[in-house]
């Protein structure tokens, strides 16, 4: 038996297992085999619009009983600076010239938008059992309406002052990220990704300091991880990395391969690509411009003069340019089904659990 059982209960849920929401890579059909496993299935929604939301939801509503995570992002939007974009544009001017691109043609803008009321409408409309936010929380204003709607409301926190700030503003269950997730910082409270402590620092620190139920991500993506964060005290797990090789995944083939090849030492933290610091595997465009660089655009304007040398990078075979979002324990990833690996991923927590107990 699960040693904290507050989050099933909540989320009335079979595991303890949050799908983590990954953008670009996830739709409907992970979301439905991570809850027809068991799992909470979360829907990433910062990149598509209210419709595109609308329309995931009822697919997953038509296919599985189960609870829903639609998750919004709340950072606070930067107009574009031309000065700086232009300094970028000419940080990338060689890679323009190496694929034959013209660095000066318009580019479309790189789409990430924090939650508004048109996706509070949205939420309002669908009552999703859970809404869970990145960087922050919404406007007071919206949020009470998330509430009003029904919805069970958790965040994202990288140090323990953030926990304790989403307590007081009426959370229901905080994410403790630690540094080796992959993918976005869910940081708000700080930008310095150098004081972000490891899961298993962060994860017993965030259990002291507050009341809810505490859900541990990063580094975790086997059973023993997951055994590991309930022995800190946490209540359940988010995982992501571990999901990115199945077959429900929009993982491409090529950045599929990448992620199978990579290592425990194959990940970085970045700003390189969107503005905004998050942990992927190494791409040449980390390791040449970054990791980490001053010059990189506000998020998520970053991404836009990447977009085409994504795009005439990936048809020539090569990840240079393509976001391989990914936590330290990508080496531990399978190839199966999501359904069967949240199982697989519960039946292995249980066992070690169980040896823990006896």
């Amino acid at each position: 038996m699960w040693p904290d059982r507050r989050l099933i209960e909540l989320f009335k849920t079979e595991f303890p297992i949050v799908l983590a929401p990954m953008a670009g890579i996830m739709d409907a059909e992970l979301v439905i085999a991570a809850a027809q496993g068991g799992a909470l299935g979360s829907l990433l929604c910062a990149m598509i619009t209210a419709e595109k939301a609308r329309e995931q939801v009822n697919i997953i509503r038509q296919r599985v009983a189960a609870p829903i995570n639609m998750n919004f992002f709340c950072h606070k939007l930067v107009d574009a600076d031309p000065m700086r974009e232009a300094g970028w544009k000419k940080r990338l001017k060689s890679y323009y010239q190496e694929l034959g691109l013209d660095h000066t043609a318009p580019v479309n803008a790189a789409n990430r938008a924090p939650f508004d009321a048109a996706m509070c409408e949205v939420v309002e409309e669908l009552k999703p059992e859970i809404v869970s936010f990145h960087f922050g929380l919404p406007d007071p204003a919206l949020l009470k309406r998330v509430r009003a709607a029904g919805c069970i409301v958790i965040a994202c926190a990288t140090i323990v002052r953030e926990a304790i700030w989403l307590e007081e503003n009426g959370v229901d269950a905080i994410i403790a990220q630690g540094a080796e997730a992959g993918g976005h910082r869910g940081m708000f409270l700080t930008e310095n990704i150098a004081e972000q402590p490891g899961t298993f620092a962060l994860v017993p620190q965030v259990v002291d300091a507050v009341r809810v139920p505490v859900i541990a991500t990063g580094g975790i993506a086997d059973g023993r991880g997951i055994a590991a964060a309930f022995a800190l005290g946490a209540a359940g797990v988010q995982i992501g990395s571990a999901y990115l090789r199945c077959p429900e995944s929009r993982v491409t083939a090529l950045a599929r391969s990448a992620l199978a090849q990579a290592r425990d030492d194959s990940t970085v933290i970045t700003n390189v690509m969107t503005g905004r610091p998050a942990r992927g595997v190494a791409n040449r465009a980390m390791r040449e411009v970054g990791p980490i660089c001053p010059d990189a655009p506000a998020f998520p304007h970053a991404a836009t003069s990447l977009g085409p040398l994504k795009a005439a990078s990936e048809t020539l075979g090569k990840v240079d340019f393509t976001n391989l979002w990914a936590g330290q324990a990508i080496r531990l990833g399978r190839e199966m089904p999501a359904a069967e690996l949240t199982r697989a991923l519960a039946g292995g927590a249980l066992a070690r659990l169980s040896q823990m107990a006896g």
